[in-house]
């Protein structure tokens, strides 16, 4: 595999690889040190990149197991969402801060996960992948990853209610 080749098979992910590295790791250099890594370790196997049936996958397998080791070495200790271009063009200012404001607190219930739940959440619900291909990521069966995915789910639901109801149930 020459060189444009491989930015050819690669070059389509690796956003979605940042934002992976992104969710997990708060710095956004850290995220950019993660992915590049990843890319770096990908280059240098790039002769047998041709073998596996996904390279997508195996790219955000490392970049979860890479990412995964710098928060154990206690080099990040928090994670937060990644941004999400979202943009409503009918709404008016107030429309617009209460989305924001909505978000922020999504993005900090999130970041409270566990770390298996964050990373299905990024995988399931930012970057809308099928169940089968989280699963063959994070070498999970799928319904783990549906029950993990419901907890999670359900976790942000509940938070985000109670900061929505202003203490009064």
């Amino acid at each position: 595999m020459d060189q444009s080749e491989f930015l050819s098979v690669v070059f389509p992910f690796k956003d979605r690889l940042f934002r992976m590295a992104k969710r997990l790791l708060i710095s956004s250099e850290e995220a950019q040190d993660a992915t590049q890594e990843v890319l770096l370790k990908l280059w240098t196997k790039k002769a047998s990149l041709q073998t596996y049936t996904s390279i997508e996958a195996l790219a955000i397998t490392m970049t979860k197991n890479y990412c995964l080791d710098q928060l154990k070495s206690k080099r990040a200790n928090t994670s937060s969402i990644s941004s999400v271009n979202y943009e409503e063009k009918q709404a008016d200012l107030h429309q617009k801060l209460e989305g924001k404001d909505s978000l922020v607190w999504v993005e900090k219930i999130i970041s409270q996960l566990p770390d298996q739940q964050k990373i299905i959440i990024q995988l399931r619900e930012i970057e809308q992948m099928e169940f089968a291909e989280i699963a063959k990521i994070l070498e999970m069966n799928e319904a783990a990853i549906r029950v993990n995915l419901s907890r999670a789910r359900k976790t942000v639901h509940e938070n985000y209610k109670k900061i929505n109801s202003y203490g009064v149930d």
